[in-house]
């Protein structure tokens, strides 16, 4: 095989076994832990230090974001076929 073949193998077998894999990831574990309260459902205000609802997740974990554009893409073709 020569060097461009091999280049060019390289370059569609990685980038597609990283989307798959990270398909798999979404569909196996939707949730992730939200980095802003580290999982907790609690985030301390800024001046008093007072505990309180995270704004971003409410319960410590968030949708990902491949699960949620799946689900978007889903909804869509449901209303299509309706």
């Amino acid at each position: 095989m020569d060097p461009l073949t091999i280049a060019a193998i390289t370059l569609t077998t990685i980038p597609t076994a990283v989307t798959l894999g990270y398909g798999v990831l979404c569909w196996v574990a939707p949730f992730k832990t939200c980095k802003r309260c580290v999982g907790t459902g609690q985030t301390t205000t800024r001046f008093l230090r007072r505990p309180r609802a995270c704004r971003r997740c409410d319960r410590g974990m968030r949708l990902r974001t491949g699960r949620r554009v799946y689900n978007v893409v889903h909804r869509l073709r449901a209303e299509a076929h309706r």
